[in-house]
């Protein structure tokens, strides 16, 4: 049974605002007040129209100059956009105000220090940003299930210090508000997301983590006798458990060791943290098997791709389809499907920063990506430039190909679309493209049908025949190598010069070799159709060349 998409989720301006203000951003004009949930988080291009989310957070980058604010101002106002976000200090001119007020577009200000990618990365946890989940809510003690930031303000409220849940590796996950009240230190875990290094090694010197791990009571962290930078104020925590496995923990930045009473109640919150850390973990697991569900109902293109298509969010536009492939040679290896998902899941943010209704998910062995695209201009192309851009992002570590399908222009087409991507992709896994990485299936077409041939082949059991037959007869019998010099003079198009020298031979001893096949296979080579017969079999008949 396919599960109802969250198309929104459920978080406001004025929760954003409550969450990450203080830290990274600050109302600078317009309301914090404004009806409905935030729909999404899109990054500004001047060069490409908007195509954003209801509702939508848009990050102004580089976007300073009053003009092109007010101009942007006016446009996001009619795509109905919650917010627009700018690098602070920010210069309110009384025409921006009054855009402001005709627009009902909000304007914030992320705070000096904070990188966009950082602010992109906290605003999506935030707003637990997942297409496909419960059309209702579930609650975990009256908070809303895998809400982290929900949980940090209340443990916060409880031990009236500011918190930060963190997980093994010391990532932040989510943060109460009131960090203002901390220290630079706690500022620039924020900011990072990350404990700062130098402060995790002094934890870890100081034994501060093996205790943390080997009890249930809470830990005190003083502030040390050589000054740590950033550091003035001390600390206490508490390990977040499920059975014997630690999924991270708790942190609060205070002044003095805690009341009885609040060291409690921050012991009791740490199983609270624990369900809300496994109900996140669990929910990206479904998430990611209900994605794959919608995304291969969809390509399959039969009865039940409009619907799949609808909950995704696609239904009724062009699509393109790409085909990505993790290349390993030892494909029982362990760390081959962790590699896999890891890639599928790149590449679900990689295309989201492009349109924020594209989807992606893994599927076998496949990553496949669905990403909306306009009836005009060359979207083929463009979707080569998208897939190159994050095997770039991706690197040489991690051997990643990717085949691109053309155009669906609607449902009907959506399994050939598919089809083709993964013919594409075929050839590029088989290393028959040339060193390419991305493909299309016109650039690798022929090569295609060549595989595809060779499969027929080789469900009939068919071998060489004729003079290719002759010639590999004659090879094993008497130990020469004839079919490797027909191979070389085709494949240099008859020139024996540029063909002795790809098999290090003499050109002489190269046509005495070439004279000696004609006469044995009874091939004549002035004959195009004989040469074009010969090298078909060899590349598809016969069997593949030695290394």
């Amino acid at each position: 049974m396919l599960v109802p998409v969250n198309l929104r989720p459920q978080a406001s301006l004025g929760r954003v605002l409550d969450d990450l203000g203080e830290t990274l951003l600050e109302l600078v004009a317009g309301r914090r007040d404004t009806a409905g949930d935030i729909g999404g988080v899109a990054i500004h291009d001047p060069l490409e129209e908007p195509v954003l989310p209801q509702h939508a957070l848009v990050l102004g980058v580089g976007l300073s100059e009053p003009g092109e604010v007010v101009r942007l101002l006016r446009v996001l106002g009619r795509h109905d956009v919650a917010a627009l976000v700018l690098r602070a200090p920010v210069a309110v001119t009384g025409e921006i105000s009054a855009a402001v007020e005709e627009t009902g577009v909000a304007l914030l200000g992320l705070t000096r220090g904070a990188s966009w990618a950082q602010l992109a990365a906290m605003l999506r946890s935030l707003l637990a940003e997942g297409d496909v989940g419960e059309a209702g809510p579930e609650t975990l003690a009256g908070l809303p299930s895998g809400d982290l930031f929900a949980v940090a303000n209340a443990v916060a409220a409880l031990i009236d210090a500011p918190v930060t849940i963190e997980d093994r590796r010391s990532r932040v996950l989510a943060f109460s508000g009131r960090q203002d009240e901390a220290d630079a230190s706690r500022v620039e875990t924020i900011l990072g997301r990350q404990v700062p290094e130098r402060f995790a090694r002094m934890l870890t010197e100081r034994g501060v983590f093996r205790e943390l791990y080997r009890s249930d009571r809470t830990v005190y962290f003083g502030l040390p006798e050589q000054a740590v930078d950033g550091l003035s104020l001390p600390r206490v925590a508490v390990a977040v458990r499920a059975g014997d496995e630690v999924l991270g923990s708790i942190w609060a930045a205070v002044r003095e060791p805690l009341s009885a009473d609040r060291d409690a109640a921050l012991r009791d919150a740490a199983p609270l943290v624990a369900l809300h850390m496994l109900r996140i973990r669990a929910g990206a697991d479904v998430e990611r098997r209900l994605r794959a569900d919608l995304v291969s109902t969809a390509l399959e293109g039969g009865s039940g791709a409009r619907e799949a298509l609808t909950r995704l969010g696609l239904a009724d536009q062009p699509v393109v389809v790409l085909a990505l492939a993790v290349l390993d040679e030892d494909e029982h290896d362990a760390g081959l499907a962790t590699e896999r998902q890891r890639i599928s899941d790149g590449l679900s943010m990689h295309l989201i920063a492009v349109h924020p209704r594209c989807a992606a998910a893994l599927v076998g062995d496949v990553a496949y990506g669905l990403v909306p695209v306009a009836r005009t201009g060359d979207p083929e192309q463009r979707a080569v430039r998208i897939a190159s851009d994050f095997l770039d992002r991706v690197g040489e570590r991690v051997r990643v190909v990717a085949g691109i399908g053309p155009v669906a222009q609607d449902i009907s087409g959506l399994a050939a679309a598919r089809a083709s991507a993964d013919r594409a992709l075929r050839v590029l896994r088989s290393g028959r493209a040339g060193g390419r990485r991305v493909a299309r299936l016109a650039d690798v077409h022929v090569e295609a049908l060549l595989l595809e041939l060779r499969d027929l082949v080789t469900a009939r059991g068919d071998g060489p025949t004729g003079a290719v037959a002759r010639l590999f007869a004659y090879d094993e019998q008497h130990g020469t190598r004839l079919v490797e010099t027909l191979r070389a003079w085709l494949d240099a198009f008859g020139d024996v010069i540029a063909a002795s020298s790809a098999l290090y031979v003499h050109p002489n001893t190269f046509r005495y070799r070439l004279r000696r096949l004609a006469e044995v296979g009874g091939l004549d080579l002035a004959d195009p159709e004989a040469r074009f017969a010969a090298m078909l079999q060899l590349r598809v008949v016969a069997p593949p060349r030695s290394v």
